[in-house]
């Protein structure tokens, strides 16, 4: 999937970030770490004038708006499911301890992977001076 469908959110895909690591040099766990600190999964949609027809609550990333935007983690068997649910109610808590909202990130079973177009492949690299829309709560994530 991949164009102008993909842009206006009609494919229903998500763009994400494949991650391959070392489990000997980093583990599942300092990986959420850094997922749940490195952008807003309370994320929730701010009125438009008018408004978008295709996101519910979750669906944006700062000022990018649409489903494609959707804060997901992917899972690989029941061991990362778990994990993931673990930490998120975990941040969850401390989020609420500091007046945040509710996590509206979706984890679910890894599906088909399609990489993007190449345009996508090392954006910020290839673009230094593009922006980048994922801003963290300023919340540590204590797992």
């Amino acid at each position: 999937p991949a164009g102008p469908a993909l842009a206006a959110g009609l494919t229903g895909h998500a763009e994400v970030v494949r991650v391959v690591s070392d489990p000997q040099k980093i583990s599942y766990e300092e990986l959420l770490k850094v997922f749940w600190e490195n952008h807003d999964p309370t994320q929730v949609m701010v009125p438009h004038n008018p408004p978008p027809r295709c996101c519910p609550p979750g669906m944006r990333q700062q000022e990018d708006v649409g489903t494609q935007y959707r804060s997901v983690i992917y899972t690989l068997g029941s061991q990362q499911q778990g994990a993931a649910l673990r930490s998120r109610d975990i941040y969850q808590q401390e989020l609420r301890a500091e007046r945040r909202g509710d996590i509206t990130t979706v984890i679910e079973p890894a599906g088909d992977f399609y990489y993007a177009e190449d345009y996508h492949q090392q954006y910020r690299y290839k673009q230094p001076r593009a922006s980048c829309g994922l801003k963290g709560t300023g919340v540590t994530c204590p797992i």
